[in-house]
């Protein structure tokens, strides 16, 4: 029986590779995901996209009729049409387990960053300025004893309120999908409704999914229901965010600061505005970008395909209604 096929974006590490041996055999792009590489990928079975890479009914189309699973490195899949894979009977997987601690321990840098003014103080004496007094400079926030709003209070969301709790912060979270029973196993507060959570935080964090209901879900609207001085962190996806809206409030003096490792699009111009303001952070869609992260979510990654290539349901299968109508 011939073996399967795989196709990467990247390079796997040999734990990933062990996974799938005797199952598949693995080929790795020549030209990356941001080129024309779905030629490359025509005899695959299966291929392994990173979060960058969009994955349209088209593209499905171009690569052919013989693939059949779609692995994501990673947890959104906003940028795969899962109806498309749906009606071609593609199954699509992904690894939501897998950058949940570097995506929480990014989350906690980029607020004590904010919080403590470390980039702030970093670019004046960067620039060459001279030292400065410290009555020419605003005044940090500590962050014990702060309120941390979580904006979804899914595993990133969760990890994050264990680390900010530890802190000693306060932490209320807005989510409609999680139980009181469990916001209250992680030592925070649910608040019914965003409209009420804003006003009550210090720092606000996003850890929701990009979906048509949360797309600018922090508009002109709800930033301002937010204090004056507070700060907003989003490591999720860039659509949560009504950019020239931030850049607004950041200019006016609304919000404190903003931190941000996704943008809308992406990746965004090399010029944004959001990149000069001296109250922003802002960081290349790096937050689970650590080594073990990316072990974590080759491994997963390939472990959702072997169950599907052995012709087992996959844990991790997000479009579950092609199940029972997967191409063989």
């Amino acid at each position: 029986m011939s073996q399967a096929h795989v196709w990467t974006g990247r390079p796997l590490q040999p734990a990933a590779l062990a996974v799938l041996e005797g199952l598949a055999t693995v080929s790795v792009s020549s030209v990356g995901e941001r080129s024309d590489w779905y030629a490359e990928a025509s005899t695959a079975d299966a291929i392994i996209v990173a979060g960058e890479t969009f994955v349209t009914g088209e593209v499905m189309d171009r690569i052919g009729p013989r693939l059949r699973i779609i692995a994501r490195t990673g947890i959104g899949v906003d940028r795969i049409d899962l109806d498309a894979a749906t009606h071609r009977g593609i199954m699509v997987v992904n690894t939501p387990d897998g950058p949940t601690e570097s995506t929480a321990e990014h989350t906690i840098a980029l607020l004590l960053n904010l919080c403590k003014r470390v980039m702030t103080g970093d670019r004046i004496l960067r620039s060459g300025s001279p030292f400065p007094a410290l009555t020419e400079l605003i005044p940090g926030l500590e962050v014990s004893g702060a309120v941390l709003g979580l904006v979804g209070l899914g595993r990133i969301g969760s990890r994050v309120a264990a680390i900010a709790r530890v802190l000693g912060m306060k932490v209320l979270a807005f989510d409609p999908f999680i139980a009181p029973g469990r916001a209250s196993s992680l030592g925070v507060e649910l608040v019914p409704s965003l409209v009420e959570l804003l006003p009550l935080a210090n720092v606000v964090s996003l850890h929701c999914p990009s979906t048509p209901e949360t797309y600018h879900i922090m508009n002109a609207e709800t930033l301002n229901l937010m204090p004056r001085g507070s700060y907003l962190i989003n490591v999720a996806r860039g659509a949560l965010i009504d950019e020239a809206a931030l850049l607004e409030a950041l200019r006016s003096g609304h919000l404190a600061g903003a931190a941000l490792d996704v943008f809308d699009p992406e990746p965004p111009i090399t010029n944004h505005p959001l990149f000069t303001l001296p109250n922003t952070i802002c960081t290349p869609h790096v937050g689970s970008y650590t080594a073990a992260s990316l072990l974590r979510m080759q491994v997963m990654a390939c472990d959702q395909i072997a169950s599907a290539l052995r012709g087992e349901r996959p844990s991790n299968l997000v479009n579950v209604l092609v199940w029972g109508h997967q191409r063989a």
